[in-house]
């Protein structure tokens, strides 16, 4: 697996694996203790919402998405819904 810094994920858009396109990303969650990823924060684009996306969503409304729902990072982070 390819090595990517998390600077370099800030704000890249994340897409679903059928071609939506959910938001850009906000931030990762993850455990101090273990480094271990736990989920992506998105903060949606205008028409998605947590609720559409089978995800949960943070206070802030942002989709909180697995880090294990990660298929592919490239242009975009696409993940399976």
């Amino acid at each position: 697996m390819v090595d990517i810094l998390a600077e370099n994920l800030s704000g890249k858009a994340v897409m679903g694996a059928d071609g939506t396109e959910l938001g850009d990303l906000y931030n990762i969650t993850m455990d101090l203790k273990t480094g271990r990823l736990h989920n992506l924060l998105v903060t949606p684009n205008e028409g998605i919402s947590a609720a559409g996306s089978d995800f949960e969503a943070d206070d802030e409304g942002r989709i909180r998405i697995p880090a294990g729902a990660v298929d592919a990072v490239k242009d975009y982070i696409v993940i399976s819904r």
